[in-house]
């Protein structure tokens, strides 16, 4: 018989540890789980190395703690099960939850010393080559739990790593529905990312790419389809690229030649980081996700089909489960043509043609990943490993002598 979280008493704290909360999928699960574990009576507590996100966190009625867990350095990361040792137990943590590698390792040391329930859910790509790079990654499967985003994450995890199938949970990404909705948004937030941006107006369709920039996530891909469009004399849309680059300026600069060669400067514009994402899929008309690699779950393509946003994605990984033909596109990874015959498509399906892909879109989003849904799954994760650790203690559980 499954207990709830809120059946348990004294009521559980919750120890996330995350590299760091700049941007990204797993930092804004990290986020979403700190408001349920609060709402849900417990205490929620994330040690990280900060980032942009904190006053977010904190907001949520998380604690954080400020911890160099991102270092992958040997000394550092020892150092750091230390850390998470002396924390753990001086907060009377009841289950650990680990978010990424190098933390992972120093987080399963520390919860392996206190006897408390360990968690990891692979948020990441999960690779099976080289053989380091695998054992590296092995952490994330050596959970008491290990939460995979997605069923394609889960069958690799299986494949590669074969932890015992029933440690094992498939959790779908949530997302907040109620924000990533487009009547939430006030036209003052467009306005303000339309004048910001220069984009929107003149009867162009306005297509967004919101990922981090990188090249797995295929800026490149798609500035090379606005290209053929453009060669095509389809000229009636904008292409904005938006995410953090995180130092990438190699590849940015590489981007910025590509469009500037290609004359495409009317067209395509990188604007940066956004801290307004539901504005930001408001200002479009459709979402690109054309990733050159499978994603393991896909988030930016959940998120514009909350917002009610036909999506154009690539047609491997977790993509595949989140998209369908009613609610968008998918095309191969890495081509170009068939992503320019894509948003050529989405361009002639018109205005009206768009929307009622994109209100079917926001239908799935709602039925199938809402934040509530994958909150209470993963809630049932913690509840039960906790309600069993406290019925097994086992000696020398030094973070469970005291418990006020």
């Amino acid at each position: 018989m499954s207990i709830a979280f809120r059946d348990l008493s004294p009521r559980p704290t919750i120890l996330q540890v995350i590299p760091a909360l700049d941007t990204g999928g797993a930092e804004r699960t990290t986020i979403d789980m700190a408001h349920a574990i609060v709402a849900a009576g417990g205490r929620a507590l994330v040690a990280s190395s900060g980032g942009r996100m904190l006053k977010e966190l904190e907001a949520a009625g998380a604690t954080h703690f400020e911890m160099d867990v991102h270092s992958k350095n040997p000394i550092v990361m020892a150092l750091n099960v230390e850390r998470l040792t002396r924390l753990a137990e001086r907060e009377k943590v009841d289950l650990i939850h680990a978010r990424s590698r190098a933390p992972g390792w120093s987080a399963l040391a520390a919860a392996r010393r206190l006897h408390v329930p360990f968690v990891t859910t692979y948020h990441s790509k999960v690779h099976e080559a080289p053989r380091i790079k695998v054992f590296y990654n092995s952490v994330m499967a050596r959970g008491d739990a290990v939460i995979a985003n997605s069923a394609y994450t889960a069958a690799r995890i299986a494949r590669i790593h074969a932890p015992d199938p029933a440690r094992i949970f498939t959790v779908p990404r949530g997302v907040d529905t109620a924000a990533f909705d487009e009547a939430a948004v006030v036209p003052e937030r467009i306005a303000g990312l339309h004048r910001r941006w220069k984009a929107g107006g003149q009867g162009r369709v306005v297509f967004l790419l919101a990922a981090r920039v990188t090249r797995w996530k295929g800026q490149a891909v798609a500035v090379e389809a606005a290209a053929k469009l453009k060669a095509a004399g389809v000229e009636n849309f904008e292409l904005l690229l938006a995410g953090d680059a995180q130092g990438r300026d190699a590849y940015v600069n590489e981007l910025e030649a590509r469009i500037a060669r290609e004359g495409l400067g009317e067209i395509v514009r990188i604007v940066g980081h956004c801290d307004d994402m539901p504005a930001a899929y408001a200002l479009s008309d459709v979402v690109l996700a054309p990733s050159i690699e499978a994603e393991p779950f896909g988030r930016a393509s959940v998120e514009a089909q909350a917002m009610g946003r036909p999506v154009i994605v690539s047609d491997a990984g977790g993509q595949r489960e989140t998209v369908n033909a009613e609610t968008g596109l998918a095309v191969p990874p890495g081509d170009a043509t068939a992503l320019a015959a894509a948003m050529r498509r989405l361009i002639d399906l018109g205005a009206e043609g768009r929307r009622a892909m994109g209100a079917r879109g926001r239908a799935h989003a709602r039925a199938h990943y809402s934040l509530e849904a994958m909150s209470r799954a993963t809630l049932a994760v913690y509840a039960q490993l906790i309600a069993d650790a406290r019925s097994h203690p086992r000696a020398g559980r030094r973070q469970g002598k005291k418990r006020g």
